[in-house]
């Protein structure tokens, strides 16, 4: 029994250290491992909306191309661009640049009609990682930032994330990818864990560095770049990584803000959720780099403690915890029907929890019933990650992006 308790206590653990204990256990560390990084200066002298009353960076604003890859957008695509061009910047510094390749209705064409983008297009589909590395070569500026064709930003984002340019050691910027309530329990649940990751990123990133960077909102130093593979599934984790490899910081800019409506449904969600886990896997099969310690170790320890436990143990504890706290309830039941044992009381409360998970479905969205929602979400995100591991053990998880419904 001792191997089923030590399976048991070591899986919580491990879990528990993945979702929160390493970011609390790194901001100890800070105190006694500054990292010194050049702060954009601030004046007070205007609010930045999105924020409430914090104070707009006040920097030089450097020439940067904006760049979006959009595939059969033609719903929203005017919507995009009038959002690009109703950004606080100077409009003379900023190179509009959206790629469509492959899209057979009207994307093109309603581009087509605003002068101040320049349009790339050819018939055919090769992907959006394909898009975006025909993108980069083709900007004309230094910095570049990224964008999804489904998302809308706040009024101050590009400028508030170039600022963080006048630092020599930034060599990217992350975007905050806001989920816009509707009502729904995927969009709940979506919104909730966004909330989580972005608190993490905070402490990441002032420890170090975030360690990923999500397409909805990024931002990259051009002579960083490295052609992304085109068998490669996460695109933006890839780029932002390997920027770090390179001894750059990806840093977070919590007040540039991506909205988007979250998925259509818990399938759609779970398509895209599969997919990204089937990239994670392989992409920390291809980043060897970052195992390298003795390189960069509070990269390292971000990296391994906040990704690839996310993705290699955390999802797997589950089970094995499971499993462990059964094997122990019932050998405390058995011998002598000791009912009232702890870890029968253990077995329960798991139980509980995927109970609750289970049925959340029917349960009302009010009250504390709405608290079932967090425990769906959360097994609907690790079995999401099972299930990519199986993809990518199989090879069979397209590069290209399928186009996610949003509600």
């Amino acid at each position: 029994m001792l191997l089923a308790k030590i399976a048991l206590f070591g899986s919580w653990l491990l879990i528990l250290y993945n979702y929160g204990g390493y970011a609390l256990l790194a901001l100890i560390l800070r105190k006694c491992l500054p990292t010194p990084v050049k702060k954009p200066s601030l004046t007070g002298a205007t609010p930045d909306a999105g924020s409430g009353d914090a104070p707009l960076i006040d920097a030089d604003k450097p020439a940067l191309t904006f760049i979006v890859a959009a595939y059969n957008e033609a719903d929203i695509i005017a919507g995009k661009v009038r959002n690009c061009l109703d950004q606080d910047y100077p409009m003379d510094k900023v190179e509009w640049l959206f790629v469509t390749d492959g899209s057979n209705d009207a994307t093109p064409d309603i581009l087509n009609t605003f002068g101040q983008v320049r349009l790339l297009h050819r018939p055919e589909r090769m992907g959006k990682t394909a898009a975006l590395n025909r993108a980069v070569a083709e900007a004309t500026h230094p910095i570049i930032i990224a964008s999804d064709a489904n998302t809308f930003l706040n009024k101050e984002a590009i400028r508030l994330m170039a600022a963080h340019y006048s630092d020599p050691s930034v060599g990217g910027v992350a975007g905050e990818k806001k989920v816009l309530s509707t009502g729904a329990a995927v969009g709940q649940g979506e919104g909730l864990y966004w909330k989580y990751e972005s608190a993490l990123k905070v402490i990441d990133s002032d420890f170090y560095s975030v360690v990923g960077a999500a397409g909805e909102l990024f931002s990259f130093r051009k002579d960083l770049y490295e052609p992304v593979e085109a068998d490669v599934i996460l695109d933006d984790f890839i780029i932002s990584m390997r920027i770090t490899e390179k001894g750059y910081r990806v840093v977070y800019e919590p007040r540039a803000i991506a909205s988007e409506n979250p998925s259509f449904s818990f399938e759609d969600e779970g398509k895209r959720k599969v997919r990204i886990a089937a990239g994670g896997f392989q992409a920390v099969a291809r980043l060897g780099g970052l195992w390298k310690v003795w390189r960069f170790p509070k990269l390292s320890y971000l990296y391994i403690s906040h990704r690839v436990m996310r993705w290699w143990v955390s999802p797997f504890c589950l089970i094995v915890a499971f499993i462990a706290s059964s094997v122990l309830a019932v050998a405390a039941t058995l011998p002598t029907r000791a009912v009232h044992s702890i870890y029968v009381y253990i077995w329960i409360a798991q139980a509980l929890f995927y109970i609750a998970a289970l049925v959340s479905p029917i349960l009302p969205d009010k009250g504390p019933f709405k608290l079932a929602k967090l425990p769906r979400y959360f097994l609907f995100m690790n079995l999401s990650v099972i299930q990519g591991f199986f993809r990518w053990i199989k090879g069979s998880q397209s590069a290209a992006w399928e186009k996610a419904r949003r509600a």
